[in-house]
């Protein structure tokens, strides 16, 4: 199968995050399987979906890793020109969902499998797919976990996330949670009954905007756009009717925290101020949406090194937004980022790939092959 056959065959698999995966899972043990790999799944302790883990090459070597997805982002957008999940193409693009984030990857390093295995590598070659990436990197982990009883310890990882095939060395960090405040319903004529649980979350969503605010006053990293760590609200829900006092809220926050900022510990003055709503009667939770580490440029430049050779381009040092590379270097694996595609083309409607960035890309994996082959 060549790479758009294969791209295709991944498209139509609607492996939406959160949702069971092993219908994709599947079908790529059995490709790399019938190509002579080595394959594990790991199931994972949700009992419905499962990373994947393949090896070409010996495994007793320290080789590297090319790191992947295998889940998409809904596709429910109304401007979608045709069936998300059916590749379309047109000219020089490949649409559907996950075409950039990042199936496209995949099928890159998919394709590429029989050159791999036809090179006899002295050093291996690993495919690390995991699941559940959007929803804040949740099945990584549990790979990662798994990773010493699965090969020697990896000279590095390659995340293939979509940076147009120029190699990326850092990003920022991020925690997500979602608060709920719980009060007490009643008619509205009578607010002095009960406890308005929109009103004690605006206070502390006022206090977590203007704290937020304060993280503009640093520490910078100018590598980053922004150069400091950010904080958001991103969802309010609440009520039921204007008459009725709401007895229950939520608000999901998120922070976005430069290298050698530990993005759940930004979370805490908030936490804090939730839980102060205790001593006014209210009830409260905090749920923990997502969390990863920055990936920081790492102190050698030997993988940077190497993807420069591989693709013919200088890394660029950081991009602000998020990958399983961070977890990679917190495990004592260098770590890039690397894929076809670019990041304004995903989540939205009409998510393409051109077909010459899968080109490049399988290229670079084969060109990684051969030099461990040599």
């Amino acid at each position: 199968m060549n790479v758009e056959e294969i791209l295709a065959t991944l498209v139509a698999f609607p492996s939406v995050v959160g949702t069971p995966n092993s219908a994709i899972v599947d079908w790529i043990r059995d490709y790399c399987q019938a190509a002579g790999a080595e394959v594990t799944v790991l199931p994972g302790p949700e009992g419905d979906r499962s990373n994947l883990f393949v090896t070409i090459g010996p495994r007793q070597a320290r080789g590297y890793i090319i790191s992947g997805h295998t889940d998409v982002v809904p596709a429910g957008e109304p401007e979608w020109s045709s069936d998300p999940f059916v590749l379309r193409r047109e000219g020089g693009r490949l649409y559907g969902r996950g075409t950039t984030d990042m199936k496209g990857f995949l099928a890159c390093a998919l394709a590429a499998l029989p050159e791999l295995l036809a090179m006899n590598l002295r050093q291996p070659v690993h495919l690390a797919f995991s699941y559940d990436e959007e929803a804040g990197c949740r099945g990584v982990p549990h790979l990662l976990a798994a990773l010493p009883s699965l090969c020697e310890k990896p000279l590095g990882a390659i995340v293939g996330e979509p940076s147009r095939m120029q190699p990326v060395r850092a990003h920022k960090g991020k925690a997500a949670a979602r608060l709920e405040v719980i009060g007490r319903s009643g008619h509205s004529s009578r607010p002095d009954l009960g406890l308005n649980a929109v009103h004690a979350m605006a206070g502390v969503i006022t206090h977590a905007v203007a704290y937020g605010q304060s993280l503009a006053d640093g520490p910078f990293d100018d590598n980053f756009k922004p150069p400091y760590t950010s904080l958001q609200v991103g969802v309010i829900a609440g009520g039921q009717a204007v008459n009725i006092i709401p007895d229950r809220c939520t608000a999901d926050v998120e922070v976005r925290a430069v290298p050698g900022v530990s993005p759940s510990s930004l979370l805490e003055p908030v936490k804090a101020r939730l839980f102060d709503l205790r001593d006014s009667g209210f009830d409260v939770a905090w749920h923990e949406l997502s969390s990863y580490p920055a990936l920081a440029p790492a102190n050698g430049r030997d993988l940077a090194a190497v993807m420069t050779e591989l693709t013919g381009q200088e890394p660029l040092t950081a991009v602000s937004f998020g990958t399983e590379a961070g977890l990679y270097q917190q495990a004592g694996i260098d770590a890039v980022i690397c894929g076809p595609g670019d990041i304004g083309r995903a989540h939205r409607a009409d998510e393409y790939i051109e077909i010459g960035e899968l080109a490049a890309c399988r290229k670079m994996i084969e060109g990684l092959g051969a030099l461990l082959a040599a």
